[in-house]
């Protein structure tokens, strides 16, 4: 990819679905961290380079997408005892404030909705990559950040006890996400 010259403006950004990535890790059994993905995302960003307190971020993830390459624990997931994704088939992201941390880096505050519950929660965005072309010409921007949830803020308090002690899945979930994002109205090339 080579570098465009000028930066973002306050542009109005469009995920690519095909080169972003929402994922998720849990521990699992005291022993493991199962991690996940979810395969249906869309949303938008408002960027401006030279105002990042200004950042607008939009994301809508289906419930139902959950991909964790286990197919009888994905049907467990999209079930009542977790995302409940029949009844609440949207994850929600509305950004609320955003606050410059460096010069590739932010903290995004921001309203999470799942299973009908609203929580708010801070993105830490490490990787604020510069607007670039892809192979075509077109403009592209993207980021990486994390965050930490608790499920039972949601009411995901679906668990088992151990025989050993100790719960079979852990309350708190990592995030991380991965974005590419392109200009409005600009279709993505695989």
């Amino acid at each position: 990819m080579k570098a465009i010259q000028h930066e973002s403006d306050g542009t109005l950004w469009t995920i690519d679905p095909v080169h972003t990535t929402i994922a998720f890790g849990v521990r699992h059994l005291m022993v493991t961290t199962v991690r996940g993905v979810f395969d249906g995302v869309s949303g938008t960003v408002r960027y401006d380079a030279a105002a990042p307190e200004a950042t607008e971020v939009k994301i809508e993830i289906a419930a139902g997408s959950i991909n964790t390459r286990a197919p009888q624990r994905d049907a467990h997931l999209r079930s009542a005892d977790f995302f409940d994704a029949e009844q609440f088939p949207l994850i929600t992201f509305q950004s609320t404030r955003v606050r410059s941390t460096g010069q590739d880096s932010l903290e995004v505050a921001g309203l999470l909705t799942m299973r009908g519950v609203t929580r708010e929660i801070v993105l830490v965005v490490s990787e604020l990559a510069n607007v670039s072309a892809d192979f075509n010409g077109q403009p592209r921007l993207g980021g990486s950040a994390t965050a930490m949830v608790k499920r039972s803020d949601f009411g995901m308090t679906f668990n088992k006890l151990l025989d050993a002690g100790g719960l079979a899945i852990a309350d708190e979930v990592s995030l991380q996400v991965d974005v590419s994002l392109q200009k409005a109205g600009v279709h993505a090339a695989a």
